[in-house]
Formats: structure tokens, sequence, C-alpha cells
């Protein structure tokens, strides 16, 4: 692939990274299009951004459709291609300490909700797929239908954080409270864990002690316009590539890990 893509976009807020990436696109920053904007609650303001702009969308609403399945069965309403023994065994969400039955329940009303995701999705063809502030763990269900190469991962997500460090839902509070002098953001890859996918670039910035958490989270806002661009880019243009690194320990034990290389 190189050239003019298709991008897809998730989202549950405001929108501020789509509308970027939608300038970006506009202004052949990005050698690409937006064809989708779909989001996981009917309130989110970024579908007005992308309606603005000519975007299809659509609302796929986890919070009713998992109530529906719940007031019905749970299991009547998962997709016909649901595995569960497979996705139990490649999920890194939830810990070995959870039982079984619980894991089930998680996972059964996820892909419930994944299933009306990708049905939306299947009326747009894309190339790849950003979660713009897309607050939904995406489960092994949802992930192994988009990216159906593993060589190739065609999910893209940003986070307020340099990875590794303050995964989850509030990395710049996170940063901001632990007393961090550095902050970030970091785009990457999806896998099956949370913010733990396959690097692909970050940006940081000073945080001096006349900062606020306001002053923190715009400042990194900004750098998250700038980084998502960039990384987006890197696609079109067909230079990014998945690889696995191997190192040897002192204690001997090998570690190995899947990185993205940036070819010139």
């Amino acid at each position: 692939m190189d050239g003019t893509i298709r991008i897809g976009a998730l989202l549950s807020g405001s929108g501020s990274n789509l509308q970027a990436i939608i300038d970006a696109c506009n202004s052949k920053r990005v050698d690409g299009k937006v064809v989708f904007a779909g989001a996981d609650k009917p309130d989110a303001y970024g579908l007005k951004r992308a309606q603005e702009n000519g975007i299809p969308t659509f609302v796929a609403d986890y919070k009713k459709i998992t109530a529906q399945a719940q007031d019905g069965s749970i299991d009547k309403s998962l997709p016909g291609d649901f595995d569960l023994e497979q996705i139990l065994a490649s999920q890194q969400l939830i810990s070995e300490s959870f039982d079984e039955e619980r894991q089930a329940r998680y996972f059964r009303a996820r892909a419930i909700c994944e299933a009306a995701l990708l049905k939306e999705m299947a009326s747009y063809p894309f190339d790849l797929l950003v979660l713009a502030g897309f607050m939904r763990v995406l489960s092994p269900y949802f992930i192994d239908r988009v990216n159906t190469n593993p060589k190739k991962p065609r999910i893209m997500n940003i986070h307020p954080a340099l990875l590794p460090a303050f995964p989850g839902v509030d990395g710049y509070g996170d940063t901001f409270r632990y007393g961090c002098k550095v902050g970030g953001c970091t785009v990457h890859f999806l896998d099956y864990g949370e913010d733990t996918g396959p690097i692909i670039g970050q940006k940081s910035f000073r945080i001096t002690s006349d900062d606020t958490l306001e002053s923190v989270k715009a400042r990194g806002l900004n750098l998250e316009w700038e980084l998502y661009c960039e990384c987006i880019q890197l696609f079109a243009q067909n230079r990014l590539k998945l690889a696995v690194k191997s190192w040897t320990l002192k204690n001997g034990s090998i570690f190995r890990r899947k990185v993205v290389q940036i070819s010139a």
C-alpha cells in the first residue's frame, strides 16, 4: 500500500483527534480520506464533526445493546462465529485470578457489541482503523476480524502517556499526579492487551512546577494531533513494518517482543 488510504474512525467523545485527521487529509499532509466515523454512544460530539465534513457516521450503542442482550438471553445474541475458548486463550485483558464465568460474561457482552460495530463498518471498506478517543477496550473477537493478516496490523490507537508508563483511561492525570517531569503521548498498533501494542511513535514535553493538570492535558492534546497524523502518513506510505526482536538477558533468559520498524 502506498498512496491514498481509506481511514475509518471510532470515537466516544469530542473527536478532536478525528478533526485533526480530517484537516490533515484535506491539506494533503496525510494521503488519506476518512470514510466513516462510528461511536459507542449517540451523543458523541465527534459524530457531528464528521457529519459537518460529509463523512458517514453510525452508532453502535454499547449501553443499549448490552441491556437488550441481558433482557433476553446473552447466548442467543452472540454472533455465530463467537469462539469463547479461542478468545480466552489469546486475551490479555482480564487477570487469571478472575473466575472463568466472570471472564465468559465479559467477553460474551463485548462480542455482542463488537459484532454490531463490525456490521456497521462492513458498509465502508477501509485500509486503516484509527481509535480517536474510543473509550472501549476491544477484544480479540473484534481485533481478529479487522487484522486479517497478523503481519500487517491495521488498528491504530493514541494514548495520553509515554507507554509503557501509565496505561489505562487517565494517562495525563496519572503522569501529573505521579510527579513526572516529562509527559507525552504514544501511537501504537492494537494488540490483545490494554495499551500494550507495538509502539509506532511518541512525542514528549516537559512538566514544570507551574503546570496544572489542565495545562498538561492541553499541551499533550496538541502533540496528539501532530503525532497521530504523522503516524497515519507513515502507514499510508507503507513505511511501517512489524518485526519480532529478541534480547538475551543477564540471567540467560530470552525476551521477545514485536516492534514497529520505520523504513526510509
